[in-house]
């Protein structure tokens, strides 16, 4: 009802919220698990969707928009899925639709209001001018939705102290989904030279970081740039 009601001056087609789902993969449920034990998960899951939802509000970069006490949004704590008829394996036959799936599923699903809590300020993910329009961005707020991702990633690594491997980043994911030729090379090389190394290590992940940017022209500057690093 708070939801439903926060929508002043919003038009009939405009979103009145958003959905955002904080979704572990297998083997960071399975470091929590390991960490925390059965009974100490969930509540440790509940603490960092709080810590998401204030990088949520600060992506925005409104005055008045600092943290989670700022927004209008309500979270809930699911322990498992269902597949989906657009799964592969309800596609080929091997599950049925509404079957629960194997494994830790845990997961937070979070609705949040189009308007911030005081229900006058419009604030949209949908937005991401990036600030490169300053008038819808006073109206709208910035998004940047990749930096977003990325700083729950960096907040879960920092929070639960997982050490997160150069292929299980979100920078090498979406490089070698829509990368160009050059940066999904540089970041097979990257992964090489890691493999090489004896622990994972920060410095990878900032330099896949500088791959998924474009920030080197080639194989040959980010090997050099590596090596200083090293």
């Amino acid at each position: 009802m708070k939801i439903d009601r926060n929508i002043a001056k919003l038009g009939r087609n405009d979103s009145k919220f958003f959905l955002i789902n904080i979704s572990p993969s297998q083997k960071e449920l399975v470091h929590l698990y390991q960490t925390y034990g059965e009974q100490g998960v969930k509540e440790k899951l509940k603490e960092f969707a709080i810590k998401v939802m204030d990088e949520y509000a600060k992506n925005f970069k409104r005055p008045g928009i600092n943290s989670h006490k700022d927004l209008q949004w309500f979270a809930k704590h699911e322990n498992f899925r269902y597949y989906k008829h657009t799964d592969k394996e309800v596609k080929d036959g091997s599950k049925q639709k509404g079957e629960r799936k194997e494994g830790r599923q845990e997961h937070i699903q979070i609705i949040v209001s189009r308007k911030d809590i005081t229900n006058t300020i419009k604030l949209s993910p949908q937005n991401t001018s990036k600030g490169k329009n300053k008038e819808h961005s006073a109206k709208l707020g910035e998004f940047n939705r990749t930096a977003f991702k990325q700083s729950g990633e960096r907040l879960f690594d920092t929070v639960f102290e997982f050490e997160r491997g150069l292929k299980d980043t979100l920078a090498y994911a979406n490089t070698m989904k829509n990368g160009t030729a050059e940066q999904t090379l540089q970041m097979q090389i990257l992964d090489s030279i890691q493999n090489q190394q004896s622990e994972p290590s920060q410095i990878f992940k900032d330099l896949s970081s500088g791959v998924a940017e474009g920030l080197f022209q080639n194989i040959g500057e980010m090997i050099s740039t590596a090596g200083k690093r090293l």
